[in-house]
């Protein structure tokens, strides 16, 4: 009930109507609850008298009664849908607002299926218990307690049935609940491996249809949807108990009224319209017994989606702004003091470790290792994607603890390894970077990426429409569009993830020289391809996540084996395309920078 009341909160601008909605009901229900003693007064009185006056005058009074009560009924379904919506739609709004807070550590405590359905799935079952919900937990109780009284009023004896019954039916409905509840949580938890399903098979729908995986995802599917609709059995065939128990109950306290009412009238202790106007307090109070049930149920299951909407809205942000940060990144000064970082708190080893670095303002800088050396992890540091475990990263003199985690990272822009383009224009995905470039920046940072090449062969250009996740695009045109991007902003650093990869060494090379024009902006390259590093002003190789050596194309190739055997496997590939003579002059020249005195021993 906390994770509830916590919710609660975000109906700030509803409450009015949920208030206006539980009065709309009780004045309903009010007006209900007159009608059987009209009923009695009409037959007892009217009928018994043949008073046609007085029985027309009673069946005014029904009629009004009647529809008063539904047009408040009425009046409370628009303040109802208006409160259960609204409030459905500023709880999804705090998720994804907090979601967008997440560092990436957070993220990795959900699943993306698992805090889809917590969007949607789970905001739906809040709202049907609002709008479901609602009316029968203000009416239920209210007629509950009115429907006992006037039973009471009209005929102590006959009321103490419900003394009886009532308590049969709680016993009932309180074991239906408890068996009930924990199967709710459950049934959430298959629809996240549902969702995640559906979206891996949507996703990846090019490599199953490549790799002829069809029949596989479907088994895939059809085992976790089997999974689901035995779970939803299995608990709706608890859940719906309620409605049998509530007709043996009614049903057995209207034959014991009967029974025990038909016994009075012949001693005269009771007259036939009180008989049936009891009756119809006996329908009221069973129908609020039910009404309670299934509020009950409808709590039960909302519950279990209010605590895994809880979860993700008390998820500790591990990454925040201080109080005071500093608003401004004066250049692109990079330092990397004994940073030592692991993923999680409780692993063993660190993927990074004594990591010592410094990048001077301007400076373009090659990141070459082996698959698994933490690249990605190093570069990731800088705009706080990731905090440090231990050490410092600094930036432009400054811990970038110390500054405004906004600040910070749009003055380090990233084009990660995996290419991310939305749906929408060319010109929306570009404004990214910089959301009031004007068109003339936007084609400046094209030009540099070379992606006006086909752009320009695009009828509609940067009001091009692209497909859900660019598919309507190459690899290589990503790639462009997503260095674009980062070209439009105003950063500092620039971080490149191999994100060239998919690019021809010719366009490459083009890019690679623009880049070079930015001498006030830090570029990091990080690579597969020595050619992509080889000019820059330092490159670092990384090693198990430790800094193995750093220094200058020659510097490497003169000193280092590792580096040494990346050129020559790489280079001796490229080599083989041309021609013996060729090859012959370009061995001796790798020969000579890597054993400078060989030629002198040849002299000699």
């Amino acid at each position: 009930m906390n994770d509830m009341k916590r919710l609660l909160k975000y109906a700030g601008p509803y409450k009015k109507d949920m208030i206006l909605g539980a009065l709309l009901v009780l004045i309903e229900t009010c007006f209900e609850l007159f009608i059987p003693i009209m009923i009695a007064d009409l037959i007892d009185v009217g009928v018994a008298n043949h008073d046609l006056p007085y029985i027309y005058g009673k069946g005014l009074q029904m009629i009004f009664c009647a529809l008063m009560a539904l047009f408040t009924g009425l009046l409370y379904a628009h303040f109802a849908a208006k409160a259960s919506y609204g409030w459905g739609a500023e709880i999804r709004k705090a998720e994804y607002g907090k979601v967008q807070q997440y560092a990436f550590s957070n993220l990795d405590h959900f699943q993306t299926s698992s805090l889809i359905t917590r969007m949607t799935t789970d905001v739906t079952v809040l709202q049907n218990m609002v709008n479901a919900g609602f009316r029968p937990v203000t009416r239920g109780p209210s007629l509950l307690v009115m429907g006992i009284l006037l039973s009471f009023w009209m005929n102590p004896k006959l009321a103490v049935v419900f003394l009886v019954c009532i308590p049969v039916l709680g016993c009932i409905l309180f074991w239906i609940v408890t068996k009930v509840a924990p199967m709710y949580t459950r049934l959430q938890s298959i629809m996240d491996r549902l969702n995640r399903v559906v979206q891996e098979g949507l996703t990846a729908i090019r490599a199953v249809k490549a790799f002829v995986r069809g029949e596989y995802e479907e088994e895939k599917f059809a085992e976790v949807n089997k999974d689901l609709t035995s779970s939803s059995e299995t608990t709706f065939h608890y859940a719906v108990l309620n409605l049998p128990a509530f007709q043996a109950v009614m049903y057995s306290a209207i034959v014991l009224i009967m029974w025990f009412g038909g016994n009075m009238i012949l001693k005269s202790d009771l007259a036939v319209g009180d008989l049936t106007g009891f009756l119809s307090y006996v329908m009221q109070v069973m129908n609020s017994l039910m009404m309670i049930a299934n509020v009950f149920l409808l709590l039960t299951r909302s519950l279990a989606s209010a605590h895994r909407i809880a979860q993700v809205l008390d998820e500790e942000v591990e990454l925040i702004s201080p109080e005071n940060g500093i608003q401004e990144v004066t250049d692109g000064r990079i330092d990397f003091q004994e940073v030592s970082f692991k993923y999680h708190k409780a692993a063993k080893e660190y993927a990074l470790s004594g990591v010592n670095l410094h990048i001077s303002s301007g400076e373009t800088v090659g990141i070459l290792g082996g698959t698994g050396a933490s690249k990605t992890t190093l570069v990731q540091l800088i705009p706080r994607l990731y905090d440090a475990s231990k050490g410092s990263v600094r930036v432009a003199g400054h811990d970038v603890r110390e500054y405004d985690v906004h600040v910070l990272r749009d003055a380090v822009g990233i084009i990660l390894q995996k290419n991310v383009l939305f749906s929408g224009t060319v010109r929306d995905n570009l404004k990214w970077g910089n959301p009031d470039a004007t068109d003339e920046e936007i084609w400046e940072a094209c030009r540099d990426a070379c992606a006006d090449e086909f752009l320009n062969r695009m009828p509609e250009g940067l009001d091009t429409m692209l497909e859900q996740g660019a598919a309507n695009l190459s690899g290589g045109q990503k790639q462009r569009l997503c260095i674009a991007r980062a070209l439009v902003g105003k950063a500092k650093i620039l971080i490149f993830d191999d994100s060239t990869s998919a690019v021809d060494t010719a366009t490459e090379k083009k890019i690679r020289e623009a880049l070079a024009r930015r001498r006030d902006v830090t570029k990091i390259i990080i690579a597969q391809r020595i050619t992509s590093v080889m000019n820059t002003d330092q490159i670092v190789i990384l090693e198990d996540g430790r800094v193995h050596c750093t220094g200058t194309h020659s510097e490497l190739l003169a000193h280092d084996p590792i580096y040494q055997e990346i050129y020559r496997s790489q280079m001796n590939g490229a080599l083989e395309t041309e021609s013996a003579a060729d090859r012959k002059e370009q061995a001796s020249v790798i020969d000579l920078v890597i054993n400078p005195g060989s030629r002198g021993k040849e002299g000699r």
